[in-house]
């Protein structure tokens, strides 16, 4: 049950991130997701980390959409340079 609800937070993470980036994303909904797991995941590793917030709360949810667009912005750029 732990991983159903992993992805559906990741999911929703990862469509706020879109939603946020400008632009056309040529990504679907399989790497929506991906990017807003992997994006949560890192941001829950790092921000705990550092001490910066603890397992749950709003900061660690908006942490988890930062997260997402920085691994958006990333595949934005491999994805462009790639086409070219």
């Amino acid at each position: 049950m732990h991983w159903l609800w992993v992805f559906i937070v990741g999911l929703v993470v990862g469509l706020i991130a879109k939603a946020i980036m400008p632009g056309k994303d040529p990504g679907g909904f399989i790497i929506t997701a991906i990017l807003g797991i992997v994006g949560s995941i890192l941001s829950t590793f790092i921000g705990e980390k550092l001490g910066l917030w603890g397992e749950t709360g709003l900061v660690h949810f908006l942490g988890s959409i930062a997260g997402a667009i920085v691994l958006l912005l990333i595949y934005h750029f491999f994805k462009r340079n790639t086409a070219s």
